[in-house]
């Protein structure tokens, strides 16, 4: 089926699958899954044992299972994230996919999940293929404002290379880059998740748990630009306020 999407928006059935009682559910859903996790079940395993107990349907359970993780992951990721403050100076790689769709989620009023770890995640799934949406353009340009503003001693961008139009989207980046004076490099890599969870000397830019558990130190990119950007952003807290400090 072609994807003729032009914005990457909340999914028809979201607003009720995430309407404030229902959140509230998954908020109970998640401190579950987390206990379980903590107490070294597997994710497949405690998401299915979970999902049946508070009967979520598919989308819900994807939700739960992007903001859960166990108390020791959780502690380890956040004491490696840093204050934007402290950036200044040094490099920043950012995971491009995993950013730029968070961004064109919260600008399109697509569900932005707020994380037990902190981060934010969108609920956009790529499956090979990246589709130029809307708000892509718009998404760029808040970064190069807020990437620009921490004064990183360099930014480079990682996309997948076998991901479908990844080519394209490096043109459009480095084309804004060299019209706004963004000091960007844009990276095609075979395997960007790698290449992000073995950085030496950069601050890392995702909210992918597999390279958060992996990398140094990182930065909550995409939560800090949907808290100093996008005041309307649909976000869904389904993590444990108390584990989290304020970017």
């Amino acid at each position: 089926m072609v994807d003729r999407r032009s914005h990457r928006g909340p999914h028809p059935e979201d607003h009720r699958l995430f309407a404030p009682e229902a959140a509230a559910v998954l908020c109970r859903a998640g401190t579950d899954l987390c206990w379980l996790l903590s107490r070294g079940y597997s994710q497949k395993s405690a998401l299915k044992l979970v999902g049946d107990r508070y009967e979520l349907v598919a989308r819900q359970r994807t939700a739960v299972g992007r903001t859960a993780c166990g108390d020791a992951d959780s502690a380890a990721r956040q004491a490696r994230r840093i204050d934007p403050h402290e950036l200044e100076g040094r490099p920043l790689w950012i995971d491009g996919y995993n950013v730029l769709t968070t961004i064109e989620a919260a600008l399109a009023g697509g569900v932005i999940l707020h994380a037990r770890d902190g981060a934010y995640r969108d609920m956009a799934s790529m499956h090979g293929s990246y589709r130029k949406v809307e708000e892509t353009l718009p998404a760029l340009k808040l970064l190069a404002k807020v990437t620009t503003a921490l004064d990183p001693s360099e930014c480079v961008w990682y996309l997948d290379r076998p991901v479908s139009n990844s080519g394209r989207l490096r043109g459009i980046m480095q084309e804004l880059a060299a019209a706004g004076g963004w000091r960007w490099q844009v990276r095609l890599v075979a395997d960007p998740d790698a290449t992000l969870a073995d950085a030496q000397g950069a601050v890392v830019a995702t909210a992918d748990s597999a390279i958060l558990d992996r990398c140094g130190p990182w930065l909550n990119l995409a939560r800090q630009t949907v808290a100093q950007h996008i005041p309307q952003a649909w976000v869904v807290g389904l993590g444990d306020e108390s584990a989290d400090r304020t970017s």
